[in-house]
């Protein structure tokens, strides 16, 4: 007689991808806990024009640390879960590749709570078409954007329940974030010296106790 004994092992998955050239397609789907695309100490680099990348994170803690450089960058993010950490830098300074971040479309679905969003798109006034779509579905969420360029138009929609308690938000790389408040946190930060669309903001908000902070500059 052999006894068998079944153990369910949970192993977060790691991806770390530095990619050179034009026309990258590339979709990512990771389920589970604790995973990674790039990290604090290893980033995830991609660099080159005419750049699709699209990434599905479904489970809690899970992490995103990616540098895009390209003229043009067009992804999806879809996010499910608690406390997930998310860094994009998309730099026109990277030391490989290059490109300006001149055309950005990108759309980010977060459902879940505790979960930290950081984007910094364009710098010195590059980024002259870009389109980001933020859409949060949970409570004690922050999104931290600072986008630089001619052209941005920035859509947020946040959802949450309305119940009068106080937590601690998730800590950004902004300090003056790092507090404890109500609910969702959405610091938006827009400059450049704006073409002759300018610059657009819309701000959907359902539930209560959020706070919301909004800067633009230039003409």
């Amino acid at each position: 007689m052999i006894s068998f004994s079944t153990f369910e092992i949970a192993v977060a998955n790691e991806i770390y991808i530095e990619q050179i050239g034009d026309t990258l397609d590339l979709d990512i789907t990771q389920d589970g806990k604790d995973n990674e695309f790039g990290d604090s100490t290893t980033d995830a680099g991609l660099f080159g024009d005419d750049m699709t990348f699209s990434i599905t994170q479904t489970g809690d803690t899970n992490t995103v640390d990616a540098i895009i450089a390209g003229d043009s960058y067009t992804g999806t993010w879809v996010f499910t879960g608690n406390s997930n950490n998310v860094d994009l830098l998309c730099n026109s300074t990277a030391t490989t590749g290059g490109g300006n971040c001149d055309t950005v479309v990108l759309n980010i679905t977060t459902t879940g709570d505790y979960n930290n969003f950081d984007f910094k798109i364009g710098e010195t006034n590059d980024a002259s078409d870009a389109t980001v779509n933020f859409t949060v579905d949970g409570d004690y969420n922050l999104v931290d954007m600072d986008l630089d360029g001619t052209d941005a138009n920035i859509t947020v929609t946040i959802d949450n329940t309305a119940v009068a308690t106080t937590s601690t938000v998730p800590s950004a790389n902004d300090a003056a974030l790092t507090t404890s408040g109500p609910r969702n946190i959405i610091d938006l930060s827009i400059s450049g010296s704006r073409d002759s669309l300018g610059h657009t903001v819309t701000v959907d908000i359902s539930g209560g106790l959020s706070v919301y902070t909004i800067t633009q500059s230039g003409i």
